[in-house]
């Protein structure tokens, strides 16, 4: 059998790797943003899209196309030219994308395809409404299973997350996962009730003090401010670096940033003590936090000069 007709080369709108290529594009964009920014969330949301596109697109090019009456965008998925007049190609919704990924990936389970539908829908309030959703919405609430989402999607594709997200971004993301993943440290809500239980007993008296001493003492920790899960007073959580500090210049002052991933959490006010990024996450104290610091560029540029060497002159006129 002669085959007459051939296709050409797969279109841009329903190729893998332009679809993988824009994906890349946003998730370097979310990494311009703090982890607790809304727009962190929204390009995370744009990249997972583009993502899931280039993951169904790679198993087959057509699997994208909206099914329509005379077929035409699936030709035109298929690398044939429409013959139609006015012919824009359409592909198929986020939430379609998802569930055929779900039938295909046996990975990609009703856990993923949920997620996915949920936080690309975020982005439509976001981007086509009066909602801003994504304001105030904690990281620990959607990275864990953002960044398990995306690793599914990309090994379906042949790549790792330190090819999407960069090695030291892929390190954090994997702690998150496994942390979400550990079912042991549910553990720490007992913990945590006892806290509460004996903190609820003692005077309302006491408890203004050891309140009072609690934020005192936080006040001049090193580490990061939050309310305790126990008791509602002023605590601390610590933890490790993620990210390379950075620099801005604002009036002659350098602001230094850095990003930290909590590993414990202690109140002074009722004892309670938390040791475990997965312990951490399932009180929702898991949260990257920022550490800030300002220098004058005298400081840094100008260091007093050093007249330890010298005889002090006192040879005045």
């Amino acid at each position: 059998m002669k085959q007459t007709i051939k296709s050409g080369a797969t279109p841009a709108a329903f190729d893998p790797n332009a679809l993988y290529t824009k994906a890349l594009r946003y998730i370097q964009n979310m990494d311009n943003h703090d982890s607790d920014e809304w727009e962190y969330a929204l390009w995370s949301s744009l990249a997972l899209e583009f993502l899931a596109r280039a993951a169904l697109g790679n198993v087959s090019p057509p699997l994208l196309a909206e099914p329509d009456k005379s077929g035409s965008n699936l030709h035109f998925a298929l690398g044939f030219a429409s013959l139609e007049e006015k012919f824009s190609p359409k592909s198929i919704a986020i939430s379609e994308v998802f569930r055929r990924l779900s039938a295909i990936l046996p990975e990609f389970v009703k856990e993923h395809e949920a997620f996915g539908i949920v936080h690309t829908g975020k982005r439509n309030a976001e981007l086509h409404s009066g909602e801003l959703a994504f304001d105030g919405v904690k990281g620990s609430s959607w990275q864990p299973r953002f960044y398990q989402t995306c690793e599914i999607l990309l090994a379906s594709m042949g790549f790792s997350l330190e090819d999407f997200v960069g090695s030291d971004e892929a390190d954090v993301a994997k702690q998150l996962i496994a942390a979400a993943a550990d079912n042991g440290a549910k553990a720490v809500n007992g913990d945590v009730a006892a806290h509460s239980k004996v903190w609820q007993a003692k005077p309302e008296s006491e408890q203004k003090t050891l309140a009072a001493q609690a934020m005192i003492w936080a006040s001049r920790q090193i580490g990061h401010r939050v309310d305790c899960p126990a008791c509602g007073s002023t605590a601390l959580v610590q933890g490790e670096p993620v990210s390379a500090p950075s620099q801005k210049l604002e009036d002659d002052v350098i602001i230094e940033s850095q990003e930290y991933l909590p590993t414990q959490f202690e109140c002074i006010a009722c004892g309670l003590r938390i040791i475990g990024l997965s312990k951490l996450a399932v009180v929702a104290l898991s949260d990257r936090y920022k550490k800030t610091q300002k220098y004058n560029l005298s400081e840094i540029y100008a260091p007093l000069d050093d007249y330890s060497m010298f005889e002090e002159d006192n040879n005045e006129p």
